[in-house]
């Protein structure tokens, strides 16, 4: 304060103050608040000093290492490269701040595996602090302390251990016996003794290294969290499996508050890249219930509880701060500002995307980067603005949610989990190939989970079973098959349910379980109503505020040229799809008029008579961007997603791929790949006006204001679809629904038939107004086409998957 007071904002001793409270705040585990810190101090070094000064090299050297401490690592190694380069040329290469940047940067390879490229830089990092800071030098034992983690890494424990016990001397030397370093060496000591199997060595190590870091760090660091995790692990091994669970789950109460601490601030990536160094936990957790604990209702609940408050959790932390920030909006011009420059970024990529002149292609990418990192620090500032707001809320228990599900339901939580094995003698050992479980819970009564299998095998059963449902071919097979392995497993545990609320996780998030076949050769709808839920943790998010809610709005027969629809030489499009779809050929998507959908808007206006309805050249983007939360918005028109080649193509087999033209840039964002065809779309690259070009990403439809919403049907083709993360769900426009603030949606996950969907949203329409459920309205019409001659097959009518609040309407 006084620097800032005296010298100004950019004085260099104000840059280094803001680097020592970064580090201050770093050494305590609070990376949010240690980021911007270090960001702004390394800004006012570069402007004041230039980009190539040791003290910005030490900035940078700095950042890298909250980045890397978040999961952020493919945005720390630029940083430590960079760093290193600079102290290399001012410092010559035997300095030991070059060697502190070749520790750092080996670091980072060890963290993502990268064993080889660790390795050298690890050993010219330990030369040079021996040779110039001498042979007992803190430096030279962390130095020591790191390729002895290396190596035990790789199972060669014989080079290891002299390496731990010389740097834990030397830190007893030099720091004294209580010093979070000496927790440090003490700790990575007894992961050796545990890999060999010298479980009471390894314990005493353990729990001396967990009362040092409690008494220094204090209960709550992340390094407790991870002791905590250690001890058991042991446990596990030993098979004491009371005292594995109890360590579990104070090292998992610990992560939970870092969790929210850190989703707190921080753009959407930056939420992702975090989440995922929690995985060894989630992982190890699922693993201990369904491996030494089974039948253990202590374990099974545990599992249970750590992944609802995990999965999804990035989509709920995007979806509160956009939410929170809007309803600021009238009370603080700031908040305006930051809201306005965020829908701006969005349209300004979709625009760049879908309506750029070839003759800019060349600079397509660097554009590209530009707005995607300018949207990032925008989403960062949301964060913090909306965190001024949020009430501090408690983490997710299992009884809140249990005590949501009604008496009929079930809640089937699937998970996709990589097995941990406690008795492991390398790092590559520790971890399976992935498989997948599944999590019962009724209204009472403890949870049940069960494995379901790998999930390499699963996936590819649920690839064939879409492709197969869109071409009308081998479904029924490969619906049972599917079933049998799903399924059959927890039907024992579903008793009397009729309700299922699913959670898929992975490639069964694009699969309709509707379409399934049970042992009497059913289908699932027959047998039960599915409501599908990102996670479990949904139901605590379900409400129907409607009070600000406005007319329903439907979009259909939506003039995609701009020109009379009666031109003899238009096309007429038997499905909602794409009929010039080239993957990654994002600016040359062609579509043709959709004619049925002029009497599906007349069909469902005679339904909800105060409806507002836009048709033709009406039904534009600009109308869309323009809604106020109407309670109900039906869009029938053409849907698009197109996958990332650079992906795995199976995960999309039903579009029929080509090569990538050299000239097309690759697009990263989902949420950019994904979207709807509005007015004007076929002539978006004439458009005049950018802010309206016929095309609504979903990253666009992530900005529109559906705060009181209870329904948006996208009546339209492969909306459902997006990329698939993980213990993440879909990014694609049903995520983008629930940031807009939607209640519930029905969306589809192939191309559909044209009067086919019309048929169906008229009898939901119809159901909905008789007063049934916003999902069973739905399913009672997907059983009338079920029982029509013309649209048994599945391909008709199992498209359509309805998510979120499953209850009726209100004020229909």
């Amino acid at each position: 304060a006084i620097f800032e007071k005296v010298l100004g904002k950019e004085h260099p001793d104000v840059a280094s103050s803001l680097n020592n409270l970064a580090l201050l705040y770093k050494k305590q585990g609070k990376y949010q608040q240690a980021e911007p810190l270090y960001q702004r101090s390394l800004a006012i070094f570069e402007k004041l000093l230039g980009k190539e000064h040791p003290l910005v090299a030490t900035s940078l050297n700095n950042l890298a290492l909250v980045y890397k401490a978040q999961g952020k690592y493919q945005q720390a190694e630029p940083l430590y490269q960079r760093s290193l380069t600079i102290r290399e040329k001012w410092l010559g290469k035997e300095h030991p701040d070059v060697a502190n940047s070749l520790n750092n940067l080996a670091a980072l390879y060890y963290a993502q595996g990268k064993y080889q490229q660790a390795e050298p830089l690890y050993l010219r990092s330990l030369a040079i602090f021996e040779k110039v800071l001498g042979k007992e030098h803190p430096d030279v034992a962390q130095s020591l302390n790191n390729l002895a983690e290396l190596y035990r890494a790789q199972g060669k424990y014989q080079q290891a251990e002299p390496l731990y016990f010389r740097a834990l001397l030397i830190r007893e030397k030099v720091l004294g016996k209580e010093h979070p370093n000496i927790a440090q060496s003490l700790n990575n000591l007894a992961e050796l003794y545990r890999a060999q199997g010298k479980y009471q060595q390894a314990e005493l190590l353990f729990i001396r290294a967990l009362a040092i870091f409690e008494k220094l760090l204090g209960k709550e660091h992340p390094y407790v969290a991870q002791s905590l995790s250690n001890l058991a692990a042991l446990y596990q091994a030993k098979g004491d499996i009371t005292r594995a669970t109890d360590f579990l789950r104070r090292g998992l109460e610990v992560q939970a508050q870092n969790l929210n601490l850190i989703f707190a601030t921080g753009s959407e990536k930056s939420k992702q890249d975090y989440i995922r160094t929690f995985s060894g936990t989630t992982n190890g957790i699922v693993s201990l219930s369904l491996q030494e604990a089974r039948n253990n209702p202590v374990a099974a609940s545990l599992a249970l509880t750590t992944v609802l408050r995990r999965k999804g959790l990035v989509l709920d932390a995007v979806a509160d701060s956009i939410q929170i920030l809007r309803a600021q909006l009238d009370k603080n011009p700031e908040t305006q500002k930051l809201f306005a420059q965020w829908l701006q970024v969005q349209q300004q990529l979709s625009t760049l995307i879908y309506s750029q002149p070839e003759k800019q292609t060349a600079n397509l990418k660097t554009q590209l980067e530009q707005l995607e990192a300018e949207k990032e620090q925008i989403e960062a500032a949301i964060s913090i603005q909306s965190a001024e707001f949020r009430q501090q809320t408690q983490s997710v228990q299992l009884a809140a949610i249990q005590a949501k599900i009604p008496k009929d339901a079930a809640l089937v939580e699937i998970v996709q989990y990589e097995p941990f094995n406690a008795k492991s003698k390398t790092n590559a050992q520790k971890w399976s190939k992935p498989r997948y479980a599944a999590a019962v819970l009724r209204s009472t009564g403890e949870p049940k989970l069960v494995d379901l299998g790998e999930a390499a095998e699963i996936d590819k059963l649920a690839i064939d079973f879409r492709v197969a449902l869109v071409k009308g071919i081998r479904f029924k097979k490969l619906g049972r098959t599917l079933d049998e392995k799903l399924i059959a497993p927890i039907r024992p545990l579903l008793g009397d349910a009729s309700h299922i609320l699913i959670s898929p996780d992975g490639q069964l998030t694009l699969i309709p379980f509707e379409a399934l076949k049970d042992e009497q050769d059913k289908f699932l709808i027959e047998r039960y109503a599915f409501s599908y839920l990102t996670t479990g943790r949904d139901l605590l998010r379900l409400n129907s505020n409607v009070n600000n809610a406005s007319a329903p709005v439907v979009l259909a027969d939506i003039d995609y040229d701009n020109q009379t629809q009666t031109v003899a030489s238009a096309k007429v499009s038997s499905s909602r799809g794409s009929q010039n779809r080239r993957s990654g050929d994002l600016a040359n998507l062609i579509f043709d008029p959709l004619t049925a959908t002029k009497d599906e808007a007349v069909a469902i206006k005679k339904v909800l008579p105060n409806a507002k309805i836009l048709l033709g050249k009406d039904a534009t983007e600009t109308a869309v961007k323009q809604l106020q939360s109407p309670s109900i918005l039906h869009l029938a028109t053409h849907g698009f997603f197109i996958a990332d080649v650079a992906q795995n193509l199976n995960a999309s087999p039903d579009l029929e791929l080509t090569p990538r033209p050299k000239e097309i840039i690759q697009v990263e964002n989902p949420l950019l790949r994904s979207g709807l065809a509005l007015a004007g779309f076929n002539k978006r690259k004439q458009a005049t006006n950018n802010n309206d070009d016929g095309v609504l990403t979903a990253l666009e439809v992530a900005g529109l204001d559906l705060r009181s919403n209870q329904l948006v049907v996208l009546s339209a083709c492969d909306t459902g679809k997006g990329d698939i993360k993980v213990g993440d769900g879909v990014y694609g426009l049903r995520r983008a629904l629930v940031i807009a603030g939607s209640q519930s949606q029905v969306l589809s996950l192939w191309q559909v038939d044209d009067t086919a969907t019309k048929e169906l949203m008229v009898k939901y329409y119809n159901n909905l107004q008789a007063g049934k459920g916003r999902h069973e309205a739905l399913r009672s019409a997907q059983l009338d086409l079920l029982n029509s001659q013309e649209y048994s097959e599945p391909q008709f009518w199992a498209a359509f998957v309805p998510s979120g609040n499953w209850t009726p309407l209100n004020n229909l």
